[in-house]
């Protein structure tokens, strides 16, 4: 069961479309819940209506396009009920829906979650896709999501997210890093190494990925505070994922160096250059 993690702005969601293009493989929008899920420490019935409480309860549960009464009757089907079974019924629910026999997840805050994910589903396999923080930092900055505007808040959290992932990730089987560069250079290659990851066929679908991909962000509706307010429009959220949709195209990759002033670069690289050159980025000062 892959699960895509990555900074925002990363390319989740595009490795996400690719991968949701395959035949066998359904992942749906961001979840948010599964961390929460894994803490849940009650037993039984108990643990079934926590479970429901916790998903419903999740801003997120709308995107997955499920009613509340086929997850119920779905996780009321399962005896013992634990968190794990109940998380694997709510994916092959929503499998189910496109004729699919496998499923995943792609929510980038997960990066921070391996290990309480593991726990409650260790066939999990994470895919962890990194880009320049740079250029992470151009993409984040002004959307509603983002931790901050200013270069070193961005580079903080970029750096935070993937020393999270790798730290939980480092030396394990289940665990695999794509570069966003190279997934956008060399989409053939990078896909055909996921697969093999993840004991999936290679299908030529997922290079189209962007001919359905449209359809497939459509899930992604209003999005609505817990008071009712409004937090982001399904229309503002398909202008944000646009370029998803769009054949891949080079001039993606490091924008920083064209679109970023030098005084950004510099504080960027103030708090985060060890880390991109240890990622073989590189620095400007350098």
């Amino acid at each position: 069961m892959p699960f895509v993690v990555g900074v925002a702005r990363s390319g989740t969601t595009l490795l996400r479309l690719m991968l949701d293009a395959h035949p066998a493989l359904a992942i749906p929008p961001e979840t948010g819940f599964v961390p929460a899920i894994a803490e849940l420490t009650e037993q039984g019935g108990m643990l079934r209506e926590r479970f429901l409480a916790v998903v419903l309860g999740a801003e997120t549960w709308p995107d997955l396009a499920l009613t509340p009464a086929a997850l119920r009757a779905a996780l009321e089907a399962i005896e013992p009920f634990t968190a794990a079974a109940g998380l694997r019924a709510l994916y092959r629910l929503y499998a189910g829906r496109f004729g699919k026999a496998r499923w995943g997840d792609k929510t980038p805050l997960y990066c921070t979650a391996l290990d309480r994910i593991r726990r409650v589903l260790p066939e999990a396999r994470f895919v962890h896709i990194i880009r320049d923080g740079r250029d992470v930092a151009l993409s984040l900055g002004g959307l509603w999501f983002a931790p901050g505007r200013d270069p070193e808040t961005l580079a903080r959290h970029w750096r935070s997210q993937i020393d999270a992932a790798r730290a939980q990730g480092a030396g394990r089987p289940d665990y695999l890093e794509v570069r966003y560069e190279a997934l956008v250079e060399h989409p053939r290659r990078e896909l055909a190494r996921v697969c093999e990851f993840l004991a999936l066929p290679y299908d030529v679908c997922m290079e189209r990925w962007h001919e359905g991909a449209r359809e497939r962000l459509s899930e992604h509706g209003d999005r609505f505070r817990a008071d009712g307010s409004l937090v982001i429009s399904h229309a503002e959220r398909l202008r944000n994922q646009r370029f998803a949709m769009q054949p891949l195209a080079p001039d993606r990759v490091f924008r920083w160096r064209r679109e970023m002033d030098a005084d950004s670069v510099s504080r960027f690289e103030l708090e985060a250059g060890d880390l991109l050159e240890a990622l073989g980025y590189g620095l400007r000062r350098g």
